[in-house]
């Protein structure tokens, strides 16, 4: 399935995605200094099954760039969305593999997009809450992924950077969709560390990607939430932290 009809189509999942099952754990060896798509396939496989009626994507597309945007509602606002979409007691987000890819030292950074960059683009936002859905000030998201082609940069920081959560706990950051690595379905990878906390290290996914069953560490319980908006998507996820 090609790009094109890959943003031709449109789903909506739940907002939040608080499962209580552990994905693969562990990490691979230290790669080389550039991690390349040699035996991917031509294009990537990220079909989205079904789109919605145009009403249907119209909406879904204003709710989409209501919720990417800090400045649509107050903060208080925000915070009671964040706790609205969690259901106390929640299970913790769980946990995957880092991956072989990952770079310490990522600089702070709310847009990872650089001039020229091709790909899909994609704002990657959502909340950090607690267990009993209390809001987390301060933590860090931290995230790494592949370009369009499906290639990591190792020699520097590119697609890479972290945020970290405001007053509502809500963590905003502009990407692109990440094309597929060899033997893996499209995915980005996140460290979480609140304040003075234990790190969450795991991945998410996207809906519809035919890669996704074939993909041993694939986790249905990663989801992002995605919508349309603009020529992209908002990928909506919240992590739940265990105390």
């Amino acid at each position: 399935m090609t790009r094109s009809r890959w943003l031709a189509a449109t789903l909506v999942f739940s907002l939040v995605v608080v499962a209580g099952c552990g994905g693969a754990s562990g990490s691979s060896a230290p790669a080389a200094a550039s991690a390349s798509p040699a035996a991917a396939s031509a294009s990537p496989s990220a079909a989205i099954s079904a789109a919605p009626s145009a009403s249907d994507a119209s909406s879904a597309a204003s709710d989409a760039s209501s919720a990417g945007s800090d400045s649509s509602s107050s903060g208080s606002d925000s915070s009671s969305s964040a706790v609205a979409a969690c259901s106390a007691p929640a299970s913790p987000t769980p946990s995957q593999t880092e991956g072989p890819y990952f770079t310490a030292g990522s600089p702070e950074k709310s847009s990872l997009v650089e001039p020229g960059m091709d790909g899909t683009p994609l704002t990657l936002t959502g909340f950090v809450v607690t267990t009993e859905c209390t809001p987390i000030v301060g933590a860090k998201v931290d995230v790494w992924q592949a370009d369009a082609g499906g290639t990591y940069d190792n020699a520097g920081y590119r697609l890479r950077g972290y945020v970290v959560t405001d007053a509502t706990g809500r963590y905003t950051i502009e990407t692109i969709v990440p094309g597929e690595y060899p033997g893996r379905t499209e995915h980005i990878h996140v460290k979480v560390t609140p304040s003075g906390g234990a790190t969450l290290t795991t991945q998410l996914y996207f809906p519809g990607v035919s890669a996704n069953d074939a993909d041993g560490i694939y986790s249905p319980d990663m989801l992002l939430d995605v919508m349309p908006q603009g020529d992209g998507f908002v990928g909506t996820f919240t992590f739940v932290l265990a105390a």
